[in-house]
Parts: structure tokens; sequence; C-alpha cells
């Protein structure tokens, strides 16, 4: 890396006070020799785990840098901390270890994880001292040497543009710039925030981080292939009465609120099953229903994905497999369904086979998924076309205005703030904690809805008592 400073007498990354001075963030380079009891193993990675995903929720709701900031300060201040000081960098450092055994299996896995990991490094490294910072830019023994004070005042005009541009102070005499190919800081030169001459970018000291976030996240990147065929090839088969029905289940759990038994509205009759769709089903499942209505048939993704939700919103088993059975007799046939489909839907509520009492997905679940041809699960923010997407929100509802804004979202990537959008679109009231599982959707929905009935059946007693 080269640096470009003015007037500096020592250009290098650290200096002799600097020497003492540790990083407290690990680059996880290497695994630990460490012994960890099995109940740590688990516990630990669940801890990392509800700061990810307190990460990817804020990022979803569209949180501002500062913010962000503040969310993975508290998040990790709340989760990782540990009754014995000496324990917390070890928690740290198996907690993300497992978390790659537990995320390296699938590519959707490994590119949540890979996100998540890289963001959590962003904000950590934002939290430590200049000093801190500096010890862990020399710890990356990045390949790049010093340039001269004359290049710095060749472009130091160039660079005060820049920094002009986006609200930042102009440079001082001892600020330091990194000079690196401006491929190593998309980030970066996609913002327009680094002055680039001759395929170099110019990267102040305040934004080193970004640098530093694409070396880390192309070594963890390759960590997670070499994890994933050490996985298949020997951890699978090894530990498959003890670590891999660990990591299995870790890969799959929300943790949020357990949606797998109905809480505040008791049950949903077959009769009024199709109105409640229309009414309260986010846009996920109301599709899934429709196409069920429609084709009488759905695809083992989309009858999990559907009728896991279904349980989750009250529909008990009886009415279950009723409401599938009339709906797959008609193409299949009476005698087939009872043959090849009735035992999985007896399956997700807990009655064949482990007997598990198994939770309908998350948000995080169905947007991870990847639907093949014929398939109608998943996402519809993320996996239907633009224009498909603009007819499915306009038959639900939503006004023109707010479809920009989804689509606004949606092109961020940002599915479920989109899905948050619409919901407020639609019921005309703000969700603050935003959408992150469709049966907290349906349960927000039904809430606003039965208020308002109960409140015209107020004003309506009132009207009658005046009279």
């Amino acid at each position: 890396m080269e640096i470009v400073g003015s007037r500096r007498k020592n250009s290098s990354f650290s200096s002799a006070d600097d020497a003492a001075v540790v990083s407290t963030i690990p680059l996880y380079r290497s695994a630990p020799e460490l012994e960890v009891r099995l109940d740590d193993f688990e516990l630990y990675a669940i801890h990392r785990l509800r700061v990810l995903k307190g990460i990817s929720d804020g990022l979803s709701r569209g949180k501002k840098p500062n913010e962000m900031e503040n969310l993975t300060k508290e998040l990790w201040k709340v989760n990782m901390r540990n009754s014995e000081a000496s324990e917390v960098a070890n928690k740290d450092i198996i907690s993300h270890y497992v978390l790659r055994l537990v995320y390296c299996r699938e590519e959707e896995l490994r590119k949540w994880f890979l996100s998540m990991e890289t963001t959590l490094f962003r904000y950590r490294f934002q939290l430590e001292t200049t000093d801190a910072q500096r010890a862990l830019l020399k710890e990356f023994d990045l390949p790049y040497k010093a340039v001269s004070n004359a290049e710095y005042e060749s472009v130091k005009e160039k660079l005060n543009q820049v920094v002009r541009s986006i609200g930042q102070p102009l440079s001082s005499a001892d600020t330091i710039y990194y000079k690196v190919p401006f491929e190593q800081v998309p980030d970066l030169v996609a913002t327009r925030r680094v002055f680039i001459f001759k395929g170099y970018a110019y990267v102040a000291m305040n934004q080193v981080v970004s640098l530093l976030m694409t070396q880390y996240r192309s070594h963890l990147s390759k960590a997670l292939v070499l994890t994933n065929r050490k996985w298949t090839s020997m951890i699978l088969e090894q530990e498959k009465d003890r670590l891999t029905p660990i990591v299995e289940a870790l890969s799959t759990s929300y943790l949020g609120p357990d949606y797998s038994q109905p809480r505040e509205y008791g049950e949903i009759s077959l009769k009024d099953i199709d109105q409640v769709a229309k009414s309260s089903f986010p846009l996920c499942m109301r599709h899934l229903f429709e196409k069920l209505r429609e084709d009488h048939h759905l695809k083992h993704g989309g009858r999990m994905q559907l009728g896991l939700f279904l349980k989750g919103v009250g529909l008990k088993l009886d009415d279950a497999l009723a409401f599938w059975k009339a709906e797959f007799s008609r193409k299949v046939g009476a005698e087939r369904f009872d043959k090849e489909y009735a035992y999985g839907i007896r399956h997700n509520y807990g009655k064949e086979g482990k007997r598990t009492d198994y939770t309908p997905y998350s948000c995080q679940k169905i947007i991870s998924s990847t639907p093949g041809v014929g398939d109608h699960h998943g996402c519809p923010y993320r996996h239907f076309s633009e224009e498909n997407l603009r007819a499915a929100l306009d038959k639900m509802g939503v006004g023109n205005r707010a479809v920009q804004d989804v689509m606004d979202k949606v092109r961020n990537r940002h599915y479920q703030l989109a899905c948050t959008l619409t919901f407020e679109a639609i019921h005309g009231a703000s969700c603050d904690a935003g959408i992150n599982h469709p049966n907290q959707y349906y349960n927000d929905s039904k809430n606003i809805l039965e208020s308002r009935v109960r409140a015209t059946r107020m004003v309506d007693t009132l009207m009658y008592a005046e009279v």
C-alpha cells in the first residue's frame, strides 16, 4: 500500500509508540486450539447469530451508518459478553468458527454469513481507537509502498474537492492517505468518495476500513469454500451423532418469536381462509395461496413454506389435511393425495417421523431460498421480475407512489424493508419494528384490522345509546 502524506517524518503504518497497541478484532486466519464444551459450542454460536441477525434487520430497515454503528455496539455488548473476562476473546473466536461450519454448506448461506460478518467487521473497526486501527492495519500486511510527499502536493486540490463534495473537513498537514488500486475499494468508488487517478484510488485514513473489508471478505470467502469441503468430506459423517445435528439446526434457526403455535388469534377456520388470505397474508404467502387455488398443486418448497405458515396462523391438523386434500384431489386424485402428500402434512405438525414440531419459515430463510422452474416459494421481492412484482403489488392495493418506494428498496436488496413498506401502504399504519417473519406480518395485520372493527363497534354503540 502506498501511503501519501504531507510533511510527515514517519509515513509507516505504525510507530514505536504503537508497537504495544493490540486490536481487539481477530482476523480468524487459523482455527484456535481450544477445548470447547458442547453446550458452549451451541450457545456461543447462538449469541453471535443474534448479533448478525440484528445487523441484518438493521440493514433491511434502512438504518443510517451512524445508527448501524450504535446498533452493532449494543448488539455486541449484550450478546458477546462473558462472565469471565478472559473468555471474551475466546467466545469471539469460537463463535465465528462454529458459524463458519453452519453457514459454509450452501451458497445462499455463505453469501448471507459473508455479508453480515464483513459488515460486523466494518463497525467493530470503526469503534476501535486510532492506534488500534493502525495496529490492525499492520496485521493485514498489505504489499504497497509509500510514495513521496511531492505526490501528495500534486493531487492535494483534487483530494480536497472530493472531501468537500462529501461534506468532510478539508485535509490537514497531518492527514494520511493510502494509494491503492481502485478495484480494492469498490464501495468508495461506487459512491464517489475517493479521488481516482491512473487506476489508483486515494483513500484517507478514516476510509481505510473499506480497503480492509475487501481483504477480509476475500479471505473469509475462500475460507468458507475450504470449510465446506472439509465438512462434506470428513466432519459431516464423523460428527453425525454429535455436532452435525447442532450445525444443521443452527442454519435454519430463527431467533425471534416462536410462531410454531398460534398465540394471539387462535384457530383459523376453512370458511374464512380465503378472506383472511386477501386481508392479512404477506405477499409471499398470498402468492402461494393463489397459485394453489389456481393450479391445485404446489411443489415441495411451496407446500413447506405455505403449510407451516398456515399452521402458525392457527390452521389445525384436521383442517389442514382437508384444505390440502380438497385442492390436490382436483389435480392428482384423493387416493394419490393420501399416499404421497398426507404424510408430509402430518409430519409438519409433529405427528410423523421424529415427531418434531416444525416452525414456520422466517423472512431470512425465505429470502435465502432458491426456487427453481415451476416453484412458487421464496420471497417475491427478491425472486419476482419487476413487472410481475408491480402487478402483484397493484393487485394488493398498493398505490403508485408506494410501489415506487417499494421498488427502490428492492433494487437496493432491502427485501424486508420493501415488505414493510407494502404492509404500511395497505394498512395505513406504520410498522416501526419492520417485518421479520410472515407470521409477524399476519399478527400485526390482524391487530390493526380488529382494532378498527372494535373502534367501529364502539362508535356504533355510542350512536345507538344517544338515539
